[in-house]
């Protein structure tokens, strides 16, 4: 029962894991296309002064 209990401990840490990296790129895309949003309004009010 013991064994049992701890592989199932074991395969729902590393399925956590697997979904915590997804979480973090999906992030880092969110991140990186709200810098290029802001790069470009910088861009646009430049181009208007």
């Amino acid at each position: 029962m013991t064994r049992k209990v701890l592989a199932w401990v074991l395969i729902m840490r590393f399925m956590a894991t697997l979904t915590a990296c997804n979480t973090i790129e999906g992030m880092g895309k969110d991140v990186e296309s709200g810098g290029n949003h802001v790069e470009g309004a910088a861009k646009d009010v430049k181009r208007g002064m």
